[in-house]
């Protein structure tokens, strides 16, 4: 199974788009404790979205779109509630 994942930063209130095909709890746990060169200054970080699919290609474009400026608006409307409660910056 190939995940795309979206991320929240406590510390600066971004985003972070990421995806894997490993064990989605590993691949946070590596988030978290500072493993992932990208994510490491921005810790704590909590997944607030996450989708599965079979094939690696799809996986990859559907990351590719959501890190775009369509796939970010895609998100405001998908996580309206989530946004509403936690800031988010773009």
């Amino acid at each position: 199974m190939y995940y795309v994942y979206i991320l929240h930063s406590d510390k600066d209130g971004k985003l972070y788009t990421g995806f894997t095909s490993d064990d989605l709890r590993k691949r946070m746990r590596k988030h978290n404790n500072g493993f992932v060169r990208a994510t490491a200054h921005r810790r704590p970080l909590r997944l607030i979205y996450y989708e599965g699919y079979l094939y690696e290609a799809d996986a990859k474009q559907r990351e590719k779109f959501l890190k775009g400026g369509q796939g970010k608006e895609v998100l405001k409307v998908q996580l309206k509630k989530y946004f509403k409660n936690y800031k988010w910056k773009t």
